[in-house]
């Protein structure tokens, strides 16, 4: 069966978007606070080796309003040109009832997320992540998540959208993996037990 992880960049407070749907934390500007090249690297690398992406329909929108045309924008850098590339061809499903269109190899499904996992598990359509705070929560609950990577960066946010959902028992994890990238920011992988 194939393993299902929730990665994402969050805040030492644990947000993953800050009040306002706020991204700027995690790439914003100047040279402490920009995520950096060897960062960026990981996370393209990752969607290289992700066979389907599941995505919540907010991640969605913010995921595919930049990257189907990154790598055509005046000054595009070859690691910007790569990720667009390789986010374009990984295999993807957006869980949405509001939308009815998407693309760039994107399969739309309006029905019960948890079920849809639960069949794209048992399917076995290679490595997957979720990402996207309702629709992981929902894999949270429902004990469908075997890895947990956070991208964790220095900076509080104060609140918004929490990397956790609140769950019905306890999930123990196991580390598997610690990283420390320029700028403080600090990987740390996690499997369930």
């Amino acid at each position: 069966m194939p393993k299902l992880t929730f990665a994402m960049n969050v805040t030492v407070d644990g947000y993953i978007a800050a009040r306002g749907d706020d991204l700027g934390w995690s790439g914003g500007e100047g040279p402490d606070s920009s995520p950096g090249d060897e960062l960026f690297q990981w996370w393209s690398d990752r969607v290289a080796a992700t066979g389907l992406s599941l995505y919540g329909r907010k991640l969605w929108e913010e995921m595919s309003s930049h990257w189907p045309t990154a790598d055509e924008q005046p000054g595009a850098t070859p690691a910007v040109i790569e990720f667009a590339r390789r986010w374009r061809d990984m295999p993807k499903v957006v869980f949405s009832s509001t939308i009815d269109q998407v693309g760039w190899n994107t399969r739309l499904v309006t029905g019960d997320a948890v079920t849809e996992i639960t069949r794209l598990k048992a399917a076995d359509a290679g490595p997957m992540d979720v990402g996207g705070a309702t629709l992981a929560g929902a894999a949270m609950r429902a004990g469908l998540i075997d890895e947990y990577v956070l991208v964790t960066h220095p900076v509080l946010v104060g609140g918004g959208t929490p990397f956790f959902a609140a769950l019905d028992s306890w999930v123990n994890l196991r580390l598997v993996e610690t990283r420390t990238f320029p700028g403080g920011v600090v990987l740390t992988r996690y499997e369930t037990r």
